[in-house]
């Protein structure tokens, strides 16, 4: 009887102990859209090619023509040429875009330029352009997208400005041929000089203000 209670103890403290030392599950990442412009992988672009021979010579024309398509859509991402066999509906777009939590109005500037305005400053983010570029995905190829967002609850020029992304590459670029349009009021270059300029008279100001040495001498000048 000691026998089996010892080992039914002994199994719980290991039950136990590899319950404790199991590794925590990993946090969920949120989503990302789809990456273009990244450089081709050789050891991947290797396989593809051994995979496109052995169809082509098994005679296997269908599979032939899907490795071709798959490589083919691969070297146009890595150059940021978007696909224009998946274009996307305007309409379809605006509809999906004002679905996502903070976008208050959606309107096409042109066919690659989506305006969309949130509700708060906060909601002119990177997180919010991830989320207009996911809810378009089902509709085509993104990277023909650049999605621009402004503040409804801007009060300053800095408020004013206009956040923008190419749905599938860095900030600032663009795709192949892709036009870089600035939709801020405002232009970049003048809210530059706008704010040397407030800064070298807030410099100036404090330069010219009396110490605390001054103003204790000056208050200790007896009135006439």
């Amino acid at each position: 009887m000691r026998t089996a209670v010892g080992t039914w103890m002994a199994a719980s403290v290991l039950f136990v102990l590899g319950a404790c030392s199991r590794a925590p599950e990993p946090e969920p990442q949120p989503s990302r859209p789809q990456q273009a412009g990244q450089p081709l992988d050789p050891v991947e672009t290797a396989a593809n090619l051994a995979a496109l021979r052995a169809a082509a010579l098994s005679g296997d024309q269908e599979a032939t023509r899907r490795r071709f398509e798959a490589m083919h859509t691969d070297l146009m991402r890595s150059m940021k040429v978007p696909d224009t066999r998946r274009p996307i509906d305007p309409e379809a777009a605006r509809a999906a875009a004002r679905g996502v939590a903070g976008v208050r109005s959606v309107a096409w500037v042109d066919r690659s330029n989506l305006l969309a305005i949130v509700e708060h400053n906060e909601q002119r983010s990177q997180a919010t352009v991830d989320a207009v570029c996911l809810a378009l995905e089902p509709l085509g190829d993104t990277l023909a997208v650049v999605v621009h967002l402004q503040s409804a609850a801007a009060r300053t020029g800095d408020e004013l400005e206009v956040l923008s992304r190419n749905c599938q590459l860095a900030p600032g670029d663009r795709a192949l041929f892709q036009q870089n349009r600035q939709l801020d009021v405002i232009p970049p270059e003048i809210r530059v000089r706008h704010q040397a300029e407030k800064a070298r008279l807030e410099a100036k100001a404090e330069a010219q203000r009396p110490s605390k040495a001054d103003e204790e001498a000056l208050m200790a000048i007896p009135e006439m």
